[in-house]
Protein backbone atom coordinates (compact mmCIF):
# COMPACT_ATOMS: atom_id res chain seq x y z
CA UNK A 1 0.00 0.00 0.00
CA UNK A 2 1.36 3.42 -1.00
CA UNK A 3 0.84 6.42 1.18
CA UNK A 4 0.42 9.48 -1.17
CA UNK A 5 0.96 13.32 -0.62
CA UNK A 6 -1.08 14.19 1.55
CA UNK A 7 -1.27 11.41 4.24
CA UNK A 8 2.65 11.55 4.31
CA UNK A 9 2.14 15.43 5.32
CA UNK A 10 -0.93 14.31 7.96
CA UNK A 11 1.61 11.89 9.62
CA UNK A 12 4.27 14.48 9.72
CA UNK A 13 2.20 16.99 11.14
CA UNK A 14 0.69 14.35 13.79
CA UNK A 15 4.71 13.82 14.81
CA UNK A 16 4.99 17.62 15.09
CA UNK A 17 2.09 18.04 16.96
CA UNK A 18 2.82 15.02 19.60
CA UNK A 19 6.35 16.27 20.60
CA UNK A 20 4.71 19.97 21.00
CA UNK A 21 2.12 18.85 23.45
CA UNK A 22 4.54 17.05 25.19
CA UNK A 23 6.42 20.31 25.93
CA UNK A 24 3.47 22.04 26.99
CA UNK A 25 4.45 25.11 24.46
CA UNK A 26 2.58 27.67 22.46
CA UNK A 27 2.14 26.67 19.47
CA UNK A 28 2.08 28.79 15.94
CA UNK A 29 0.55 27.15 13.87
CA UNK A 30 1.03 27.21 9.86
CA UNK A 31 -1.74 26.17 7.51
CA UNK A 32 -0.94 27.14 3.60
CA UNK A 33 -3.09 27.07 0.98
CA UNK A 34 -2.57 27.64 -2.85
CA UNK A 35 -4.60 31.25 -2.27
CA UNK A 36 -4.00 32.15 0.94
CA UNK A 37 -1.53 31.24 4.44
CA UNK A 38 -3.39 31.34 7.47
CA UNK A 39 -1.06 31.71 11.08
CA UNK A 40 -2.67 30.92 14.40
CA UNK A 41 -1.14 31.02 18.10
CA UNK A 42 -2.87 28.79 20.15
CA UNK A 43 -2.44 27.08 23.82
CA UNK A 44 -0.38 24.39 23.96
CA UNK A 45 -3.23 22.19 23.96
CA UNK A 46 -4.63 24.07 21.24
CA UNK A 47 -7.87 24.28 22.84
CA UNK A 48 -7.73 28.34 22.64
CA UNK A 49 -6.52 30.76 20.38
CA UNK A 50 -4.77 33.24 21.07
CA UNK A 51 -4.02 35.50 18.04
CA UNK A 52 -4.55 34.87 14.13
CA UNK A 53 -3.49 36.36 11.25
CA UNK A 54 -4.52 35.41 7.68
CA UNK A 55 -4.29 36.52 3.63
CA UNK A 56 -7.90 36.68 3.50
CA UNK A 57 -8.21 39.83 6.31
CA UNK A 58 -9.76 42.69 4.46
CA UNK A 59 -7.12 45.00 5.35
CA UNK A 60 -3.87 42.61 4.16
CA UNK A 61 -5.69 42.12 0.91
CA UNK A 62 -5.72 45.87 0.58
CA UNK A 63 -2.06 46.12 1.80
CA UNK A 64 -1.38 43.27 -0.83
CA UNK A 65 -2.78 45.58 -3.90
CA UNK A 66 -5.29 44.88 -6.49
CA UNK A 67 -5.20 41.47 -7.09
CA UNK A 68 -4.76 40.53 -3.48
CA UNK A 69 -2.64 37.59 -3.85
CA UNK A 70 -2.08 35.94 -0.86
CA UNK A 71 -0.14 32.44 -2.65
CA UNK A 72 3.00 34.26 -2.54
CA UNK A 73 6.37 34.45 -0.37
CA UNK A 74 5.76 38.64 -0.01
CA UNK A 75 2.08 37.46 1.73
CA UNK A 76 3.68 34.88 3.75
CA UNK A 77 6.45 37.76 5.25
CA UNK A 78 3.99 40.14 5.54
CA UNK A 79 1.71 37.65 7.76
CA UNK A 80 5.07 36.33 9.82
CA UNK A 81 5.27 40.24 10.67
CA UNK A 82 1.44 40.59 11.73
CA UNK A 83 1.32 37.27 13.54
CA UNK A 84 4.47 38.24 15.77
CA UNK A 85 2.90 41.96 16.55
CA UNK A 86 -0.27 40.09 17.87
CA UNK A 87 1.11 37.54 19.78
CA UNK A 88 3.10 39.97 21.37
CA UNK A 89 0.28 42.39 22.22
CA UNK A 90 -1.31 39.02 24.17
CA UNK A 91 1.79 38.82 25.84
CA UNK A 92 3.31 35.86 23.79
CA UNK A 93 7.02 35.98 23.47
CA UNK A 94 7.93 32.39 23.28
CA UNK A 95 5.91 29.74 20.68
CA UNK A 96 6.54 26.38 19.26
CA UNK A 97 6.70 26.59 14.91
CA UNK A 98 4.02 23.89 13.82
CA UNK A 99 4.18 23.85 10.22
CA UNK A 100 1.42 21.34 9.89
CA UNK A 101 3.78 19.03 7.82
CA UNK A 102 4.89 21.23 5.16
CA UNK A 103 9.16 21.76 4.40
CA UNK A 104 10.14 24.56 5.92
CA UNK A 105 11.30 26.05 2.73
CA UNK A 106 9.58 29.35 0.61
CA UNK A 107 6.03 30.40 2.18
CA UNK A 108 6.63 28.76 5.18
CA UNK A 109 10.42 29.62 5.93
CA UNK A 110 9.38 33.59 4.82
CA UNK A 111 6.69 33.41 7.29
CA UNK A 112 9.03 32.20 10.07
CA UNK A 113 11.99 34.19 9.32
CA UNK A 114 9.66 37.35 9.35
CA UNK A 115 8.13 36.36 12.97
CA UNK A 116 11.48 35.90 14.33
CA UNK A 117 12.21 39.24 13.09
CA UNK A 118 9.75 41.02 14.61
CA UNK A 119 10.25 39.44 18.00
CA UNK A 120 8.99 36.05 18.59
CA UNK A 121 11.22 33.03 19.44
CA UNK A 122 11.27 29.58 18.54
Amino acid sequence: MSINKKEQRLRRSRQTRARIALQGAVRLTVIRTNLHIYAQVTTGDGSKVLAAASTAEKEVREQLGAAGKGGNVNAATLIGKRIAEKAKAVGVEKVAFDRSGCAYHGRIKALAEAAREAGLQF
